[in-house]
Parts: C-alpha cells; structure tokens; sequence
C-alpha cells in the first residue's frame, strides 16, 4: 500500500524528511512548511507509523526545488507541481503495449453468446478473435508530418526570473520570507555574478536593515534571516578549482569575537570561481591561535584577516602571526581595524581591491 496513512511494505520503505533534505539540500524545515502550507509532502506511512516519501513525492519535491530557484515564488510553484502530479513512466513502461486479457475457453455444451439485437458488436483486437478492443486500441491519432511540424510555431519560452532591486529583496526580509529572499539571492548570483549582488543587493539590504535596527532597536530577526540566506547562496557557490594557480592556499579568517563573515565567502566565492584561487575559510571568531596553528600546518601564501566592528580591530594580534619560510602575506579589511596598523600589513576598503591584492600575492 502507498498512499497517505497506509503502511509500507518492507521492501520499498520509502525516505525520511532527514534524508530528503540531504538529497535536495533543501533544510527540513522548508520541507514541513511546503507540506503544512501547500499540501506537497510525504504520502506513506512505515509500518511502525512514521511519515516517509515515496519516488513520487521526490519527483514533486524536485521540481518544486527547481522551479524556486529559478525565480518562482513558492505558491506558484506549488500550484505548478501539483498539477502535473507524479512522475511520468519510465520509457519500457510507456512503450509496452498492454498485456491481452486471456480468452476463456467456452464451456462444453454452452454456447457463446450472440451479437444483442439494437447494439453494434464491438470491435475485435488484432490476433485475439472474439475480444473487443480497448478504446485506446481502437483509435490513435496519428502523428504529424515532418513537413506538418516544421510549420508548426515555436514553443513560447519561458519568462526569465526577475532579478529584484535592492527594496524588494528588503521588504521580503523584513516579511521573513525565507523561500523569496533565497530564490532572488540565487537569480541575481546565476544572472549577474557574486560582485554585483554583493555590491547592488546584499550591502544595500544590510544597510536598510542596519537603519531599522538604529531607528527601532528591532530588525535583528531580519539580520539573522537575511544573513542566513546569503551565506547558504554563496557557501553552494564556494569551489575547489580544478587547477589553481597557486599552490599555497589563501586563508580567510575574521578577526578574534568578530561574527561577521558573510564578506569572506563572497571573497572565496569570487577567487575560487572566477579567478581560480584556492582557498581556506576559517569563518568567524576566528582566535589568533587557532589562526597561527593553520598557518603552520598550511603555509598559506596569504591570510586575509576581516574585522567588521571596532571592538574586533586591535592590530597587536597580527604582530604575533607566525613568519613562515616561504613568507605569508598579511592583509586586512573591513572598517573595524585601528590605525595603528604595521606597515607592512596592507588595509583593503572594497571588494575590488581586496580580490587585486589577494590575486597578485599569489600569482
């Protein structure tokens, strides 16, 4: 049995939420609230009466992922998947014509039945005399010509996802719509790349949320969500080249208690995708011993060192960083650190100038 609040046989036990999340990498959460809100959920019951979904259920599950991440707003994705249901047939089922039904022997001493008078005999089946023909049997129609579908108007294609502005991608922030916020973030990335999402959304998004936080002491709800986002968007897009041009790799690490990493996979985005840099990401509150520690055991040819809030920019740390034979290049951004700065540690102040100086110290 597999439909909804029946068991499963042993041998087709069907998926747990656990594992359909790993296989779509899409978070169970998500996964309850498209069931909860939209009726797109698992359709089995194990015998010990936990939820599992079927082959069906992924297809739907599947095609809904993809049609969010391509721009669709979740409700209308929603309605899509369902009204193309299940997944169609494999190629063997949908060429296999169907199976005859056996024609019972007649009985000794009974005679077949005769035509009824006032009703037209059905239609026999090739090689099975005495047998009416199902009706997808007795008609197909037949298949244009060549010619036919020359003629035939092209496919309308579909409408691109729309890459939001800066105040959209906010007001869904601020509503807390997850699913939006991640679907645009993901147009704009495939569309335009991480530098210019970075630099025309996600900085001026922060902002706006910065301002709310400063005028109303709240937003901090939206932060999290909208920082949520962004990092599952860039950390999918963070690579290993398959040939890098250098062979010590580069270590991005915040600044000791600094939480604010989103600008170092943007950074690890960009140098692995575009410009084929290896990289390490060590993320946030990084401690300047856990930082010396790699950077014995890697040897890296640059660690890139990021603090956000003053709190988090004392220099004096960097003086204790390990020198290492070949030498690693030291270099720092963000506005929180101090002046005091050792000369020989460069400070970069954009996106653009920290990739030029990463990428030069490597080559």
């Amino acid at each position: 049995m597999d439909r909804q609040g029946q068991g499963v046989d042993d041998g087709d036990p069907g998926y747990g939420i656990g594992a359909v999340a790993r296989r779509l990498g899409v978070p169970a959460p998500t996964l309850r609230t498209w069931n909860l809100r939209y009726g797109i959920g698992p359709s089995r019951r194990s015998p010990g009466g936990h939820r599992r979904y079927d082959t069906d259920d992924l297809h739907r599950l599947e095609e809904m992922n993809r049609l969010i991440r391509s721009g669709v707003p979740a409700a209308d994705a929603a309605r899509e998947v369902l009204r193309i249901g299940a997944a169609p047939p494999g190629p063997a089922a949908a060429e296999a014509p169907p199976a005859p039904e056996p024609v019972p022997e007649p009985l000794p001493g009974v005679p077949a039945p005769g035509p009824v008078p006032g009703v037209p005999a059905p239609e026999p089946v090739p090689g099975v005399p005495g047998r009416p023909a199902p009706e997808a049997v007795r008609y197909r129609p037949p298949l244009p010509s060549a010619a036919a579908r020359e003629k035939l108007p092209p496919a309308a294609p579909r409408p691109r996802p729309e890459i939001p502005t800066a105040a959209m991608l906010a007001r869904a922030a601020v509503a807390l719509d997850s699913q939006t916020v991640s679907g645009w973030i993901d147009v704009a990335l495939s569309r335009n790349g991480v530098m210019w999402t970075w630099e025309h959304l996600v900085m001026p998004v922060f902002e706006t949320i910065c301002r709310r936080q400063a005028e109303t002491g709240a937003s901090v709800e939206v932060e999290h969500l909208f920082s949520d986002r962004v990092l599952a968007a860039l950390t999918r897009l963070i690579e290993h080249p398959s040939w890098p041009i250098n062979d010590r790799p580069v270590l991005l690490a915040c600044a000791e208690e600094e939480q604010h990493s989103l600008p170092l996979y943007a950074l690890a985005a960009v140098l692995g995708r575009d410009y084929h840099v290896e990289t390490r990401v060590l993320g946030a509150r990084t401690p300047y011993g856990a930082l010396r520690d790699a950077m014995h055991r890697l040897g890296p040819s640059v660690v890139f060192v990021w603090s956000q809030l003053r709190e988090t920019g004392d220099p004096a740390p960097l003086t204790s960083l390990p020198r290492l034979r070949p030498p690693s290049r030291v270099v720092v951004g963000g506005r929180g650190w101090w002046d005091d700065l050792p000369p020989e540690i460069p400070r970069v102040t954009s996106f653009a100038e920290a990739l030029t100086r990463i990428v030069s110290s490597v080559r």
